[in-house]
């Protein structure tokens, strides 16, 4: 009975996605950047990639429907690490957060959409993981601000300049996403 039951479900199912109520919407093909999207700067630090996180991290901005335009793993070197975080470089804790970030590889990653700095944001959680809500990255993976799994941009400049510092020319992907008219109106 439950086979049937299956059997039938999938034939259902299957014959229902032939029906033109279930069809893709029409073919858009907006220009690179339609001026409602952006781009932000993701990278996975250190103990999120020691720790294989960087599925589970980039699952979650396909889920939300993102698309990935330039992702690579490298290291870091000092000079690239006092310009990322040139406005904490005179801190008294930078020293310790250049160590740590020169501790491992780094997954560098480009999303673009609706929203992806400031989503992107939330998505992560508060910078100390322990003020981040459960269900943000930051909330789910971590437990202390060290050690807090992955930075992204706070503006749509910083962003671009992100970019700017961790990739060249040439690695950042235009792409149509064929699933875009399943997400943006």
């Amino acid at each position: 009975m439950r086979v049937l039951f299956l059997f039938s479900l999938l034939l259902t199912s299957s014959l229902s996605f032939m029906s033109p109520t279930f069809a893709a919407p029409a073919s858009r093909h907006p220009t690179p950047l339609a001026a409602t999207r952006e781009r932000t700067y993701i990278m996975i630090k250190p103990d999120g990639v020691q720790r294989g996180l960087i599925g589970k991290i980039t699952g979650r901005f396909e889920e939300k429907g993102y698309k990935l335009s330039g992702m690579k793993i490298r290291y870091a070197s000092k000079e690239l690490l006092e310009q990322h975080y040139a406005d904490l470089v005179s801190k008294p804790f930078f020293p310790g957060l250049r160590d740590y970030m020169l501790s491992g590889p780094v997954c560098c990653m480009i999303w673009e959409g609706t929203g992806a700095v400031k989503t992107g944001r939330k998505m992560l959680g508060a910078t100390n993981p322990l003020e981040s809500e459960p269900g943000t990255i930051r909330g789910d993976y971590c437990l202390e601000v060290g050690r807090n799994v992955c930075h992204g941009s706070d503006s749509v400049e910083n962003a671009e300049r992100e970019i700017g510092l961790w990739f060249e020319e040439g690695e950042v992907l235009e792409w149509k996403q064929e699933m875009e008219g399943w997400i943006y109106e």
